[in-house]
């Protein structure tokens, strides 16, 4: 039976090549706001063989998870991998002059949604799942105030269920992946010769063979 793995964030980056790599492997439920991203990544999933289903939808979005999640349960009676790439990445800023808004869809992105999809997805991972999160410790650096703090958060968060779950499961991963030449770190870091950056794929089949 084939193994099933819902990522969040999929239409590009580390998500997008996470689900290229499972994709001989899982079948693949691709959540994201860029229904153009996802299309194409099925594209590249079918090219190798895989199956995707693609859920163009808001991870803010409580009510439209909830519904992905009943459907999930539904179909497939659970899954087996959950892989949360799924980022609010704010503009940089001074502590000092974080926009109130930036920092409420920072809030609203990076840790109430990933508490609403933890308490989601832990039943359909049951005891032997895997979630896995990934971290980008950017707290306490200059500029990174919205980001930063509530990059931190999720991951604070993450090692609460990590805990939590020791001995009774699902399993929770916490992983760091390298300096990618994704969008978000382009916003971050203008500039920056990205030929010396690792290509998401190769980042990602690293970060795979860690589980």
């Amino acid at each position: 039976m084939t193994k099933t793995v819902l990522i969040t964030g999929a239409s590009r980056g580390l998500g997008a090549a996470l689900a290229e790599a499972l994709a001989p492997t899982h079948h693949i439920i691709a959540v994201a706001k860029t229904t153009g991203g996802l299309e194409e990544l099925d594209d590249r999933i079918q090219a190798k063989g895989g199956s995707a289903t693609l859920a163009p939808m808001d991870v803010t979005n409580a009510e439209a998870m909830a519904t992905l999640c009943r459907g999930i349960f539904e179909r497939w009676n659970g899954l087996d991998l959950w892989c949360h790439t799924a980022v609010h990445a704010a503009p940089l800023a001074p502590a000092n002059h974080i926009d109130a808004k930036d920092f409420a869809k920072s809030v609203t992105g990076n840790v109430t949604a990933t508490a609403t999809l933890i308490s989601y997805v832990a039943p359909l991972l049951g005891q032997s799942g895997q979630a896995v999160f990934f971290d980008d410790p950017q707290a306490g650096a200059k500029f990174f105030g919205s980001y930063g703090a509530t990059k931190a958060a999720q991951i604070a968060l993450a090692k609460s269920w990590q805990k939590e779950t020791e001995k009774t499961g699902p399993k929770v991963t916490i992983l760091t992946p390298p300096p990618m030449p994704t969008a978000t770190r382009a916003r971050f870091y203008p500039g920056e010769d990205r030929k010396a950056l690792t290509p998401p794929l190769v980042a990602a089949t690293a970060l795979l063979a860690q589980l």
